[in-house]
């Protein structure tokens, strides 16, 4: 039998990873208001950084940048934070991040191929929109005021795509050409 053996962060992994939160609180602060759901820089950050470093360490920094924001530091959108904003209608989308931080991550660490790292970021927003979208569904039977899920979609899935669609070819782009030049 072959002694499973537990891998554990270095100094460079918890570097890796304290920057890498940081780069998605500080694309966090760009936000444009669309209505209750803002567009901003954090999924071109997620995708980024678990483009470059890959599952384990890409996944880690959103559950640190989540943590950060969840104890009150102001790292969401909006310059907001704590639990109350988990528990909002944006809520599911932040929950969301942690799934496509690890559907890239993991795509990430099996090849370097530009195209199935554009098509892992597209299915990991993708997973995002669906956590997000049930959350602020949920959110808003729970306040009494059913929502339909076409009208759901509309307000918070349907203004993101094209954006959406940017910031995963501006990420992608930056993983193919930055990834050899930090993980050296």
């Amino acid at each position: 039998m072959i002694p499973l053996e537990k891998k554990k962060f270095n100094t460079k992994d918890i570097v890796f990873i304290g920057v890498s939160a940081a780069i998605i609180a500080v694309c966090a602060f760009v936000t444009i208001p669309v209505g209750a759901v803002p567009v901003t820089l954090q999924t071109l950050g997620i995708c980024l950084v678990a483009g470059l470093f890959g599952a384990k360490r890409g996944t880690v920094s959103v559950l640190v940048y989540i943590l950060i924001g969840a104890i009150g530091a102001p790292v969401f959108s909006g310059f907001k934070g704590g639990i109350g904003v988990l528990a909002g209608a944006t809520g599911g989308y932040i929950i969301g991040f942690i799934f496509t931080a690890l559907i890239v991550g993991i795509t990430s660490d099996k090849t370097k191929k530009l195209w199935a790292l554009l098509i892992s970021m597209v299915g990991g927003i993708a997973v995002c929109y669906a956590f997000g979208t049930a959350w602020f569904m949920l959110v808003y039977s729970a306040e009494a005021k059913q929502m339909a899920l076409s009208k759901t979609l509309a307000l918070c899935v349907l203004p993101f795509i094209i954006p959406d669609l940017i910031k995963i070819a501006v990420a992608a782009l930056l993983v193919n050409r930055l990834r050899d030049r930090i993980l050296k």
